[in-house]
């Protein structure tokens, strides 16, 4: 036997349990913040609750809740001592410790100004109170020590201390709400902490491990006629389970590999996975369980069903559980070398044997889901054969199974090339079923390891799919979404969440109404005219840039309908995905057609960096009084100064940027240099995005003008290109916060007053962003309807 115990193990459902608590710690206290007179209330119930037991019984059960606390941390320690685990016992005293000091910190930080009302909705400040006049402690320090305490001595499998730890919690919180009228917030607050605090320390710490080792493991197979002659653990390579082991053993008739899933792991992967369900669909993701019985039994489900399909896995010879801790899976051993060893890679007869292997899967909807190089092993004896098929499917659906052959077309294309992969795949499967695969070929819907692999070798993928459909011309490859919620997206919410509450409170202190009321009318006409300007230049200049000629009235509404979509997609982002899909609609192709709103986009950058130049240095020149910006623009631009230059210092970072924009720049100038070739479409394109500009600079100061405020139009111009060029690059829908803090404090610097300066830029907004919303609406719906959408 040759085995390698860990001595200390860490259990990732310590983990998942602190981070659960973590969890509720925030959300007792958003409760806290957000309905602060409904758990105020929820308090005196409870405390007019209490006054009706009589006072000589509280009295009682105080000094009774006070001895068992102090009683049931001395009992658990002599037992500790009694099973001769010092160590145990001192680490459990030093997390206790740990916690209450933790909690006395947190106690001293909430006290502090930027806290304080975070502090008074925990201890559930009454109305009318003044704001920090408590002297309340937010947290319990000793409750909070003796809970993290009792959780790293761990009370699993111990229901009799468990449950007296808990009465005697309880009726230490009763005594202390009834008597001393401590917040219940607090004492919630105070036993979540203590529990996070304790998982915490004991998964960095780790747990003594009560593992089976390689002699348990053996003498459990012999039980089921494996007998094992010989057993040594071995380091497994490759996409395995997380948190199995792995051991070579010998027997009587022959080698198996023996795989072992201890309970310990059970929650081993558990965030990617989640991550994973919540952010694609449920045919897409494995939803592989949690529980140790569920994931042997699944896997020995799927071992069987690839075994009846005929297809060529190794043959299941054992499930066995060994003792409480553990169960093992034992498989017959066959010599070979996997796709991801071979080199160099295989021959098409050896890519057939593989394609008719995940076939007979295929017949009978079973399905593997991770085809990966590891798993490919071609035999000594000349057979190619499909490793751990447990991931896989049942009763495989139609898109589950194309998942499936995605997978692999993708996998062989990085190990034989694109060209063969795919010509292979033709013979093997057909071209009607490979079209139905392509909208599948998705970094998100690949094995982890192929998506890591792909990032490295980014032009694998666009030849695969530029393969596949070149093989069946003419054919209609509908799209396909495999993510419930993208990424980006969900950036999105959570940035435009936090830019709504930033203008809720902006807006708390300035009303709308009287903003409109107090603005000049003749300027606030004169800034709604020249916002629907920018709509005229931003048509003129699209036009100029597209070779095709375009409708002047269609191509206007598409941009007025821009600013709906704007609403809901960050500032660069919705509009030129508008625009591509109308000038597709016009026929153009999807390439020229996102190389010519690509080319817009460039030169407006370009002409915005050079007026920002421009205009700074008339403002310089002209102005008594320099702009000063505010102090954390400073830090914001040199905060964007160190990202470039780290960027440009690393070399992977270099080779990240080189690979995103090579590939932009190859069809961008193509079709610069054709724009090129007709002046008067140049002239068009770039005057286009001047009229833009200028109208936007105008209108901003039209604003300033209507409530009487007066900044030289160079200022102007230099305070909205900054402001827009933030707002471009925030997450957020049309750069909703930045823009208009960016605004007011480039306003104020330049000499306006802030009253008069947030006044402005609501009205702006107002006439640029808010008032257009509704045409843009009406702009996409007719155009849907006209088909040119």
């Amino acid at each position: 036997m040759e085995d390698q115990l860990e001595r200390r193990i860490r259990k990732p459902v310590d983990l998942l349990r602190c981070t659960l608590s973590c969890t509720e710690i925030v959300l007792l206290a958003l409760a806290g913040l957000a309905a602060s007179a409904t758990t105020a209330a929820v308090e005196a119930d409870i405390v007019g609750a209490s006054r009706r037991i009589p006072a000589s019984l509280l009295q009682v059960a105080r000094s009774l809740a006070l001895v068992a606390l102090f009683i049931l941390p001395v009992a658990l320690a002599v037992q500790l001592l009694v099973r001769r685990q010092p160590r145990r016992l001192a680490e459990s005293v030093a997390t206790g410790v740990l916690a209450a000091a933790v909690t006395t910190v947190v106690n001293d930080l909430l006290n502090q100004e930027p806290a304080r009302r975070l502090y008074d909705a925990i201890i559930m400040s009454r109305p009318g109170t003044s704001p920090g006049t408590s002297h309340i402690p937010a947290l319990d320090a000793a409750l909070a020590g003796l809970v993290a305490y009792a959780t790293m001595v761990g009370l699993v499998g111990r229901p009799a201390w468990r449950n007296s730890l808990w009465v005697a919690v309880g009726a230490y919180s009763v005594v202390h709400v009834a008597v001393l009228h401590t917040p219940m917030l607090t004492l919630l607050i105070t036993v979540i902490a203590g529990r996070a605090i304790g998982l915490a320390v004991r998964y960095v710490a780790g747990s003594t491990s009560q593992r089976p080792g390689a002699r348990d493991i053996a003498v459990a197979l012999t039980a089921t006629d494996v007998p094992v002659t010989a057993i040594r653990r071995v380091r497994h390579e490759g996409n395995g389970v997380a948190g199995s082991r792995h051991y070579a053993a010998t027997t009587a008739d022959g080698d198996v590999d023996v795989v072992v899933f201890d309970r310990d792991q059970q929650a081993a992967g558990v965030f990617y996975r989640v991550y994973r369900s919540v952010r694609l669909l449920a045919q897409v993701t494995r939803n592989a369980p949690l529980s140790t019985d569920r994931v042997v039994e699944r896997r020995a489900l799927l071992c069987y069903a690839a075994e009846d399909a005929g297809a060529p896995t190794p043959r299941l010879r054992a499930l066995v559980r060994v003792g409480p801790e553990a169960a093992v899976l034992a498989y017959e051993h066959h010599d070979g070398t996997t796709l991801a060893k071979r080199n160099p890679g295989c021959s098409d007869e050896e890519l057939t044997s593989i394609w008719d292997a995940v076939g007979r899967l295929h017949a009978r909807k079973v399905t593997h889901r991770g085809l990966t190089a590891d798993r490919i092993l071609f035999t000594d004896d000349g057979r190619t054969m499909l490793l751990d098929p447990g991931d896989g499917d049942v009763a495989a659906s139609d898109l589950q199974i194309r998942l499936d052959v995605a997978q692999l077309v993708a996998e062989l294309a990085l190990y034989v090339g694109p060209d063969r992969s795919a010509r292979v795949a033709f013979e093997q499967v057909g071209a009607d079923e490979l079209v139905a695969v392509v909208p599948l070929l998705q970094p998100v819907a690949l094995a982890r390891s192929t998506r890591r692999a792909l990032r490295r070798r980014r032009d694998v993928l666009p030849a695969l799919r530029k393969l596949l459909l070149a093989a069946v011309p003419g054919a209609e490859v509908a799209p396909v979404r495999l993510e419930r919620i993208r990424l980006r997206t969900l950036l999105t919410l959570v940035a435009s969440v936090a830019a709504v509450y930033l203008l809720a409170g902006e807006l708390a202190r300035e009303s709308l109404a009287s903003v409109l009321g107090e603005a000049n009318l003749d300027w606030a006409v004169a800034a709604l005219a020249l916002s629907a300007t920018t709509y005229v230049g931003a048509t003129v200049s699209l036009s100029g840039f597209v070779a095709e000629r375009l409708s002047f009235f269609r191509t206007l509404l598409a941009q007025v309908a821009g600013s709906f979509v704007t609403l809901v997609t960050p500032a660069a982002v919705g509009g030129a995905a508008l625009n591509i899909r109308y000038l597709q609609r016009r026929k153009i192709p999807a390439a020229v057609a996102a190389a010519s709103v690509g080319v817009a986009q460039v030169v407006a950058f370009i002409l915005h960096i050079l007026l920002i130049v421009i205009f700074a240095a008339i403002a310089g020149t002209s102005a008594q009084e320099k702009i000063q910006p505010p102090r954390w623009a400073w830090f914001v631009l040199a905060g964007l100064v160190v990202a470039a230059l780290a960027v440009f210092a690393v070399p992977a970072a270099r080779r990240v940027l080189r690979a995103r924009v090579s590939p932009m720049l190859g069809q961008l100038l193509p079709q610069l240099l054709e724009v090129a070739q007709h002046p008067v479409k140049l002239a068009r394109g770039i005057g286009g995005a001047l009229l833009l500009s200028l109208s936007y600079i105008l209108c901003l100061a039209a604003c300033v003008a209507a409530f009487g405020g007066s900044v030289p139009l160079a200022g102007i111009a230099v305070v909205y290109l900054t402001g827009s060029a933030i707002g471009s690059i925030l997450p957020t829908p049309g750069g909703l916060g930045g823009v208009e803090a960016a605004l007011t404090a480039g306003l104020t610097a330049a000499g306006v007053p802030g009253a008069v300066a947030v006044s402005a830029v609501l009205l702006f907004r107002l006439v640029t962003f808010w008032l257009p919303v509704p045409f843009g609406w009406a702009a996409l719906n007719y155009l849907e309807r006209e088909q040119a959408l």
